[in-house]
């Protein structure tokens, strides 16, 4: 499908720089809308620091499994599991998107048991039928054989997910990656060479076997794809389960110019912002920030939730402290998001005694976030 920026009419569209295109790109991630792939809510950027924040919608049920595990899923939970992780790939690819790490801990359950595909951080956009990759990048256990030729090649990007795809049915039924080391060098050698074999427990159909070693193809050019994939009798029930076509699973995604142009929120500093939430929040202007360090968050964890800590078990996120001083104090790495799931970066700190002076034009701040932030009040508090 014809794919990029929608012109004005009579008019053309120009030659975009890097900059331009990267607005572009945004643009039209932030218009995904797929029951089976996470929505990008805001892109945000800081001045003060060489980053863009991605803040995307909370699916706080987190990852469908962790891998390794000793309780794989069933077949009929793989099943329902993968058909829907089939409808996202389809959907991007329709875009013009190619994930390159899909994995169980990039597919988050939500509210109604349905999994979304979720950070893109190492995604490509592509013309033309397919993207033609030659870099590496995504998590080693995952990656395509091709990919990891010692020579410089090209090769298919769709060809890369429905890979990815297949060791992620390998670890639904199987709770394991089919190739594994410690070493990389000898993880890449077994991914390139090593032949698929199935473990004796649990026993599995011989339609999932078929499927699984048909996605792990190690030649791009014999591997299925997903057009394929949709009509695989495991994936169907032969026949009873039939998945939704093309024309009905995707809707072509098209931007403005006026869209790509406010496709990342320019601020005057994140840290500010988050502050100046907080405290209208907590109807407190003393420091929120002021909370026990806790590790950094990770991009595919649930919204409640923090990366496991050496002594302790996953916890959820408590409630900022305030307390009544101006001083700066020691600042841990940003906890909280900005009212929705996640949150792209960390290790912003927040001003320290500067804070007291930029709390006098927190609405014309805030005024920036509105149309994402919910509850806000409609003034100052009064203190």
């Amino acid at each position: 499908p014809p794919r990029g920026t929608r012109p004005a009419p009579g008019g053309c569209i120009q030659p975009r720089g890097p900059i331009e295109q990267v607005y572009q790109e945004i643009a039209i991630l932030k218009k995904l809308d797929h029951p089976n792939v996470v929505k990008l809510v805001e892109v945000l950027d800081d001045p003060n620091e060489d980053h863009l924040y991605m803040v995307f919608e909370l699916v706080n049920q987190g990852p469908v499994m962790e891998v390794p595990t000793l309780k794989p899923l069933s077949e009929d939970q793989a099943r329902f599991y993968f058909q829907d992780l089939i409808k996202g790939i389809e959907y991007l690819h329709y875009q013009k998107i190619i994930h390159r790490d899909i994995k169980p801990s990039n597919l988050l359950v939500g509210e109604d048991g349905h999994i979304k595909i979720a950070d893109f951080g190492v995604s490509n956009e592509f013309k033309g039928s397919d993207a033609l990759l030659s870099n590496t990048v995504g998590t080693p256990a995952f990656m395509a054989p091709e990919s990891l030729s010692e020579t410089r090649k090209i090769f298919s990007g769709k060809a890369l997910d429905v890979w990815a795809m297949g060791v992620t049915l390998y670890c639904f039924v199987f709770g394991q990656c089919p190739f594994m080391d410690e070493r990389i060098m000898c993880l890449h050698s077994k991914i390139k060479s090593q032949a698929l074999e199935f473990p004796d427990q649990p026993d599995i159909a011989e339609d999932l076997k078929d499927l699984i070693t048909r996605m792990l193809d190690k030649n791009p050019e014999s591997r299925i794809v997903v057009p394929e994939i949709k009509l695989h009798p495991w994936v169907t029930r032969h026949g009873a389960e039939p998945l939704p076509s093309e024309d009905e699973n995707c809707t072509l995604v098209e931007v403005t110019e006026e869209e790509v142009e406010n496709s990342v929120k320019h601020i005057p500093s994140l840290a500010t912002v988050i502050l100046v939430k907080t405290m209208i929040r907590k109807r407190s202007f003393g420091n929120p920030f002021e909370c026990s360090r806790r590790e950094e968050r990770s991009l595919s964890a649930p919204g409640n939730l923090l990366i496991k800590k050496t002594t302790r078990e996953w916890e959820p996120l408590s409630e900022p402290k305030v307390t009544p001083a101006c001083l700066p104090v020691p600042s841990p790495p940003l906890c909280r998001g900005l009212g929705a799931g996640q949150l792209q970066s960390t290790g912003v700190s927040p001003p320290g005694r500067a804070w007291a002076r930029r709390w006098v034009c927190m609405w014309a701040i805030l005024q920036c976030m509105a149309l994402h932030w919910e509850c806000l009040p409609s003034g100052p508090a009064e203190h």
